[in-house]
């Protein structure tokens, strides 16, 4: 079984509620970590921009990332938000089986 990590970054705090409770709502997600907001610099047609945004770490199955990347993107309000996974590449043995349980496949 693998396990990611999937980082999002939302407008604001209400944006970020709103895709936790969706995709834990359909089982999609074990968990749902809502940061405090974040101060973000990146490049946007063809300049610097600078927003604060919330961030999202959210624990799942890696064979569900494309059904939560695809409700993520349906729900999110930005042309082209960050949603990336990474491997979770070693845990405890208990917290893993609980993702796993949580989670439909």
């Amino acid at each position: 079984m693998e396990y990611i990590l999937i980082y999002v970054t939302c407008k604001d705090f209400e944006e970020a509620k709103k895709i936790s409770k969706a995709l834990l709502s359909q089982r999609l997600v074990a968990c749902a970590n809502i940061l405090p907001e974040i101060s973000s610099m990146f490049w946007w047609e063809g300049k610097i921009d600078q927003a604060n945004e919330v961030p999202i770490i959210l624990k799942t199955l890696k064979e569900l990332s494309t059904e939560v990347i695809n409700k993520i993107k349906s729900l999110h309000s930005y042309e082209c938000p960050c949603i990336i996974g990474l491997p979770i590449e070693v845990g405890y043995e208990g917290f893993l089986k609980w993702i796993k349980e949580e989670t439909r496949r």
